[in-house]
């Protein structure tokens, strides 16, 4: 008899560990999405209402936090950018992927930080920013061929455009949350090829673009 009652013991254990879980998760991406991969897992824990130390139990360190919270925003890139491959032309694919990429980054700033910083290094961070680089650069490269894009734009210039986008975003978002939206209609009507384009000088080698994106953003703690 003893036996058979354990299962019934156990059972609630695991679903009270699994809502703990779930709100936790839930509370990271809100946190995250509003502050940042800067917000620290005390941040997490008073905002889903439990000790730091359930934080822990669930996840032994910030890092597989952000990979368990974050993952599923990195999909939705990587389905966004597949989806502009099929677009009617490569501008449009281009265009579309910019503005909805940077809305997401604009309203999840912990979307923003993860698709920028490469020192996020968890293996399904890493997979997911994998598959989404060469979707880009055939983003770029269609665009190129059709002649829509001007030359001498490269995936390198990328990062640069998503730091300056959600620069405004995050100093507008208390007053003007869709102002990121004029500086990317800005931005991107400047990458279209037209006679008389001025050179832009040396491109941004992968490094280049790299240390950027690690000086501008939020030291990790």
């Amino acid at each position: 008899m003893a036996a058979a009652a354990e299962p019934s013991s156990e059972r609630p254990l695991r679903r009270d560990a699994e809502r703990n879980r779930a709100r936790i998760l839930e509370a990271a991406r809100e946190v995250f999405a509003t502050r940042g991969l800067a917000a620290t897992l005390d941040d997490v824990a008073h905002h889903a209402g439990v000790g730091v130390g359930t934080v822990y139990r669930r996840f032994p360190t910030k890092e597989a936090l952000v990979s368990a919270a974050l993952v599923g925003r990195l999909e939705e890139v990587v389905a966004l950018a597949r989806e502009a491959l099929d677009a009617p032309t490569g501008w449009d694919g281009l265009a579309t992927f910019l503005r909805r990429s940077t809305d997401m980054q604009a309203e999840d700033s912990g979307l923003r930080d993860v698709v920028l910083r490469s020192d996020w290094a968890q293996a399904e961070l890493c997979s997911m920013r994998d598959a989404i680089a060469p979707l880009v650069r055939a983003l770029l490269d269609r665009a190129h061929a059709e002649g829509s894009l001007r030359p001498d734009v490269t995936a390198e210039d990328l990062p640069a455009i998503f730091v300056m986008v959600s620069q405004v975003a995050e100093h507008a978002r208390d007053f003007r949350p869709d102002l990121h939206r004029r500086y990317c209609e800005l931005l991107l009507d400047a990458l279209r090829a037209r006679p008389g384009n001025s050179p832009l000088g040396e491109a941004l080698s992968e490094a280049e673009a790299e240390q950027l994106t690690a000086r501008w953003a939020p030291r990790r703690h």
